[in-house]
């Protein structure tokens, strides 16, 4: 319970907005708006993470899990010369419940045998803590607030997302590029604590190795984030057969080593991941499944725009 209520008070002063998913190339749109529209329809995608599953508030045996719910939709336009994007966040951690949304456009650029996308994002954000459920050891703090508090931090996103058709792909963003703060929080009395958004930068990669047997296509895959202050880093890779069915490994440093595996039907790309703990803390598991499909467009457009569904 303290560890709970630790992280929640770190979260409610300052937190990394965007929660990390483990099959995070399927997650590119919330964290790099320049990936709008690099495809050759409308593409939607549906996320569900639920991390140290079962676990609970040691006092009332309440789940307190995180869990994070994400929907996105991205399409090129080409009368705009590149393409839109939106998505949908809902991510609890305890006692804080955060709602974000983000809207944006992408340019597209022909650079070279690839395509250069320019992404700009609004990123509205609603988070929320309710202190009364919490148990500090002070009890007359007067810092700390004893009732829910909320906000609203309107912020932006920038992205670069260069891909080469099933070659590779290298892309950098930053989320919350403003660092907006809200307004203070309420306690018992005044007091100069508030939500704040912090500005994380990405760096992603990916590059898709062909073998003599096309049935087979090896992917391996990365991506560090910083917020400056701390620093991530996430090794994937994952074998494909015959573009229907894939096994592969991810390790995040100092915290999990994760399997994956997806498969297609009838254009219906489904990836399930399971994340075993390596912190040390008896922390249980996590489990997360992503499904995604791309409704086809008759754009007419280069050949060079387009996104392997191992991407995705």
């Amino acid at each position: 319970m303290l560890l709970l209520v630790a992280m929640t008070a770190m979260f409610a002063s300052r937190a990394q907005q965007v929660p990390i998913f483990t099959n995070y190339s399927n997650s590119y749109a919330v964290i790099n708006p320049g990936y709008y529209g690099l495809s050759e329809g409308v593409n939607v995608l549906g996320i569900y993470r639920n991390q140290w599953t079962g676990f609970k508030d040691s006092e009332t045996n309440e789940l307190v899990a995180p869990r994070t719910f994400f929907v996105s939709a991205d399409l090129p336009i080409k009368f705009l010369g590149g393409g839109v994007g939106l998505s949908l966040m809902k991510d609890q951690l305890g006692f804080e419940n955060n709602i974000g949304v983000n809207l944006g456009y992408s340019y597209h650029l022909d650079l070279g045998s690839g395509t250069l996308g320019l992404g700009l994002a609004f990123n509205f954000t609603n988070r929320s803590v309710d202190f009364s459920k919490a148990k500090p050891l002070n009890d007359s703090d007067p810092v700390i607030p004893t009732s829910l508090q909320s906000d609203m931090l309107m912020d932006f996103n920038l992205g670069l997302f260069y891909m080469v058709p099933e070659t590779f792909y290298v892309a950098f963003s930053t989320t919350s590029l403003l660092e907006r703060k809200g307004k203070a929080l309420e306690g018992k009395s005044s007091s100069s604590a508030s939500f704040v958004g912090d500005r994380t930068l990405y760096l992603v990669a990916g590059y898709e190795y062909h073998f003599l047997n096309p049935r087979f296509v090896f992917n391996p895959s990365m991506m560090v984030l910083s917020d400056i202050a701390s620093t991530q880093f996430n090794l994937s890779s994952r074998l494909w057969y015959n573009n229907k069915f894939c096994l592969g490994v991810n390790y995040r440093y100092q915290e999990s080593v994760d399997i994956l595996v997806g498969f297609t039907v009838k254009g219906i790309n489904i990836n399930y991941a399971y994340d075993i703990n390596t912190m040390g803390l008896k922390l249980p598991g996590s489990h997360e499944v992503s499904i995604s499909y791309c409704f086809k467009l008759d754009l007419e457009r280069s050949p060079r725009i387009y996104r392997s569904i191992r991407y995705l």
